[in-house]
């Protein structure tokens, strides 16, 4: 598109933006979008015009304008925990159902195949793990894995681990949310064998208590 007839067709809309201001902030949002988008398309194709300068000082005021002066209010702390994360749940609470349902499902699946196939555990976690785990309650140390490290850098390795897995599954989503299925199918069923594992071998509630932190 010729520039001239870029211009032609929002020229309306930016003065619209510029001599109009609006408290709503749905509009604001609406606004921002709309120049951003323009600021984008323009610098693509006329980088080194005066409508790329002209959209980048009138979508950069905008931006002030959202957020220059934004206060928060003396009990944002109470509301984010009493209001906006219950209404977030609200609000996809239907994804969240399905991932729970996901979960459990496949969880229960892990624990009903660790019990009546010997080897599912092992397929599962790994023959290394298996074994140094038994060897470890064979010590009276069920949990020794744990102790190999100190306390600062078991935090930071279990927070990359986490923050991993969460990337991993917000990534696989984008294939039609059927890689976050996936990962929901794998860690539901690596979930349910390790714990019957512990659980079979009377160490369930110090499994527990023990390992499921690392999700915190």
């Amino acid at each position: 598109m010729r520039e001239a007839l870029f211009i032609k067709q929002n020229s309306a809309k930016w003065k619209q933006y510029e001599a109009m201001q609006t408290p709503d902030p749905d509009e604001l949002a609406k606004r921002f979008i709309s120049l951003t988008d323009d600021l984008a398309y323009a610098k693509t194709f006329y980088p080194q015009s005066k409508t790329t300068a002209y959209l980048n000082g009138l979508t950069a005021r905008l931006h002030q304008s959202i957020y220059k002066n934004k206060k928060e209010k003396s009990n944002r702390f109470i509301l984010f925990w009493t209001q906006e994360l219950p209404l977030l749940f609200k609000q996809y609470e239907k994804q969240l159902l399905y991932a729970f349902l996901f979960t459990v499902v496949f969880t229960l699946m892990g624990i009903i195949s660790a019990k009546y196939d010997n080897n599912f555990v092992r397929l599962i976690l790994g023959e290394g793990y298996v074994n140094m785990t038994n060897a470890n309650i064979a010590k009276g140390d069920p949990f020794g894995v744990y102790k190999h490290e100190n306390e600062f850098s078991m935090f930071f390795t279990i927070a990359l681990n986490n923050i991993f897995v969460s990337f991993r599954c917000f990534i696989s989503g984008v294939f039609f949310s059927l890689g976050t299925v996936y990962m929901l199918i794998r860690n539901g069923l690596m979930l349910g064998s390790f714990e019957y594992y512990f659980f079979a071998k009377g160490l369930g509630l110090q499994s527990i208590l023990v390992i499921f932190i690392h999700g915190t």
